[in-house]
């Protein structure tokens, strides 16, 4: 089973604000967030403040985390300009600890 072009795309659409929303919609501290991802709280804190970006495995993470929950990906222009993927399928930081 492969992964799709269009979950490959959200994996990549991470940005500060994006993380806060799933996080908000799930209702998950950054430390609950932080121990479904197997990271950090500062890791989830230093993402929504747009310190650094999730790549690789801890993207792929946040999109599944945020299918489970059935978060509405934001429809509109991703960071490289691209417009988003999710858009039609969709219908379309301060520390807590």
């Amino acid at each position: 089973m492969g992964i799709s072009e269009d979950r490959r795309q959200r994996d990549l659409n991470w940005d500060g604000a994006e993380i806060r929303r799933l996080r908000e919609h799930a209702g998950l501290s950054q430390r609950e967030l932080a121990d479904e991802l197997n990271a950090r709280q500062q890791t989830i804190s230093e993402w929504e403040r747009g310190e650094y970006a999730p790549r690789g495995t801890a993207a792929r993470l946040l999109t599944r985390v945020a299918e489970d929950v059935r978060f509405p990906f934001e429809a509109g222009p991703r960071a490289d300009g691209a417009p988003d993927p999710s858009a039609e399928e969709t219908g379309a930081g301060v520390e807590d600890d």
